[in-house]
């Protein structure tokens, strides 16, 4: 065991140091560990508004070895606080006691899902869909490739993570941005930026495609025998609904007399609480949407995903052999709404997503057969005045 004398005058010596370098903190012995000491904002939970002196432990041991390691993390500490970029994340134990330093790569993405969740808290059914969509797969092979590679350190695996996505594909872009947050997360300092492997891809260059018409989505309902799915199609053609959507709404508006036929889209959903107007009005009572029933699903979040309901929806269109997808009336209901003039704002907001993501994904899909209704609405409305015959004199 070190001489306690011995560590004395080193920790003395090693705070000269660090004072003599301006950075503002300095280290601590508390018993047989060390501590640093320093104005460090507040902990994650105090009503504290600005940083103030405050010990943090470092967690080593008060040898010659832990001093050295300690002098080492007072300067990367020092070095975030001055650039704002400090987190307690990283200092404080998490699952099972340990900090994040301390865990092996499987307990940093437990800890990362469990702090990913509970940011989530108020829409707890819409996290799972993400996490297990956008998150989980990308973390699985990071997790794999480290397994299987040992000699890779964190960075390099997580490099081999991403290149083992096919480039310029959305996969390769979600890859990315999952891993983004998992970095941020664990406070990692990458030896390169994850931006220069996002890609080109971009859901405006792909191809757009055909879109039903009124027709076809008139047609398509006739070929439903099943009066609860005729319901969903009705639904979802009317109100531009997600195919799990169509199950967690209030459609009480819809048996009223008076008043606009409104569905109210409820808050487990993706996108939360929105309510959505009839694009057109007529096919409430032409899809006899006033009598509500619904195909008996699991639709217990307990028990099932909203992933796992909109699946349902879309093999059952697969199952009765209709020309199109579920989200095909979601896009079509978006373009109808471009063609009554209805302000983007408003129908983005209705749609549940952002006004960008809207005229982004939908203004690109207007065909000419679009163009050509759009047109002669226009000259409908607006009739040139009728010319008179030139009077020569």
């Amino acid at each position: 065991m070190a001489d306690p004398a011995s560590i004395d005058e080193r920790l003395v010596i090693l705070n000269q140091r660090l004072k003599a370098a301006q950075l503002g903190v300095s280290i601590e012995q508390r018993g047989h560990k060390l501590s640093l000491r320093g104005t460090l904002p507040p902990r994650p939970g105090s009503d504290r508004l600005r940083p103030y002196q405050q010990r943090l432990s470092l967690n080593l041991p008060a040898t010659p070895g832990g001093l050295k390691q300690a002098e080492q993390q007072a300067k990367i500490i020092a070095g975030q606080l001055l650039q704002q970029t400090f987190s307690w994340q990283a200092y404080l134990p998490m699952g099972g006691g340990k900090r994040l330093s301390q865990m092996d790569l499987a307990e940093k993405i437990d800890a990362f899902q469990q702090a990913f969740f509970d940011q989530q808290r108020s829409r707890p059914a819409s996290a799972r869909t993400t996490w297990q969509t956008a998150y989980a797969p990308y973390l699985r092979k990071l997790e794999a490739i480290a397994r299987t590679t040992p000699s890779l350190n964190l960075a390099e695996a997580i490099q081999a993570t991403i290149k083992a996505i096919p480039e310029d594909s959305r996969g390769r872009q979600v890859c990315c941005t999952a891993l983004q947050s998992f970095v941020t997360f664990l406070d990692l300092d990458l030896p390169f930026d994850l931006k220069q492997w996002w890609g080109t891809y971009n859901a405006a260059t792909l191809q757009p495609r055909r879109l039903p018409s009124d027709t076809d989505i008139l047609n398509a309902y006739a070929m439903i025998p099943n009066p609860a799915w005729r319901f969903v199609f009705g639904v979802m053609a009317t109100y531009g609904l997600r195919n799990h959507e169509v199950f967690y709404c209030d459609y009480s508006a819809l048996q009223q007399t008076h008043g606009d036929a409104i569905v109210e889209v409820l808050e487990p959903t993706k996108t939360g609480h929105h309510e959505v107007w009839p694009f057109y009005p007529e096919w409430v009572d032409h899809f006899s949407l006033r009598h509500i029933q619904l195909p008996k699903l699991q639709t217990d979040l307990d028990k099932t995903t909203l992933q796992r309901v909109g699946q349902r929806v879309s093999a059952q269109f697969r199952r009765y052999g209709l020309p199109f997808s579920p989200y095909d009336l979601r896009h079509a209901w978006a373009v109808r709404t471009i063609h009554f003039g209805l302000p983007d704002t408003v129908a983005a907001r209705m749609m549940g997503h952002s006004v960008a993501i809207h005229t982004r994904t939908y203004h690109r899909w207007i065909s000419r057969r679009d163009q050509q209704q759009a047109v002669d609405a226009a000259r409908q409305r607006q009739r040139s005045p009728v010319l008179q015959p030139l009077n020569d004199g």
